[in-house]
């Protein structure tokens, strides 16, 4: 993970005011779009997937699937590693010299320095940012997304075959929007993306993506500063 401050500073900001009047303005741009997009297409809760599944398992099952998916994207990259060292697409040296210049530039995002030293920042970072402007908006867009594919191209995505290819296209998009933070962050995005639409679809709700999406997010937050201070120890 590469750390700098760029010119036009981190997305969330580097302050607590900064960071608050951020949220506030990405919360109802959002519920803007989303509210004409319901009101043009009358969806249902059905149809958006926005149904309480599967009742109190929601919570658990979130932090699980949270905790899977880490796992599962940390096993990914180490597959692909070892697969291109294998086949001598790459060499060792190759591949951790591309590691390290295209890791993900994390202060296109957030103030890494915010994170240590501002606790407000910190807190507001793994609950406001991660519960609802990652967990619940970039769900509520998947679910619609999905909804919206379903809806305009039945015979392509109305099946289960077909709903499991929308997540896959999702996925693409969602990983293209993450391309700031270098390829490596938007290819981690794109796989993680997937998974959470996976988990819509076998649920047929967006909460248990929630709660998934906003666990990865808090815990990803909570480690970064202790992250790079290691990662600048061993260089």
């Amino acid at each position: 993970m590469r750390s700098h401050n760029p010119a036009g500073g981190p997305a969330f900001s580097g302050n607590t005011t900064g960071l608050l009047t951020v949220s506030t303005l990405e919360i109802f741009l959002f519920a803007t779009v989303f509210t004409l997009g319901w009101l043009a297409s009358r969806a249902s809760w059905e149809e958006l997937s926005l149904r309480w599944r599967p009742g109190w398992w929601v919570v658990p099952l979130g932090v699980s699937y949270s905790v899977a998916i880490r796992f599962a994207l940390l096993v990914i990259v180490m597959v692909i590693g070892v697969v291109l060292v294998a086949t001598r697409s790459v060499t060792v040296e190759t591949l951790q010299g591309f590691m390290e210049t295209n890791s993900p530039d994390v202060e296109v995002l957030v103030s890494v320095s915010a994170l240590q030293h501002n606790s407000a920042y910190f807190w507001l970072m793994l609950t406001l940012v991660s519960f609802v402007l990652a967990g619940l908006r970039e769900e509520l867009w998947r679910g619609a997304m999905l909804a919206g594919m379903r809806a305009l191209w039945p015979k392509g995505f109305g099946s289960l075959r077909g709903q499991y290819l929308a997540v896959t296209l999702i996925a693409i998009l969602f990983g293209t929007m993450h391309l700031a933070m270098g390829p490596v962050a938007a290819g981690a995005a794109g796989i993680v993306g997937w998974f959470l639409g996976v988990i819509i679809v076998l649920h047929r709700s967006i909460w248990p993506a929630v709660i998934a999406h906003g666990m990865f997010d808090a815990t990803t937050f909570a480690i970064l500063p202790w992250a790079l201070e290691k990662l600048q120890h061993y260089r």
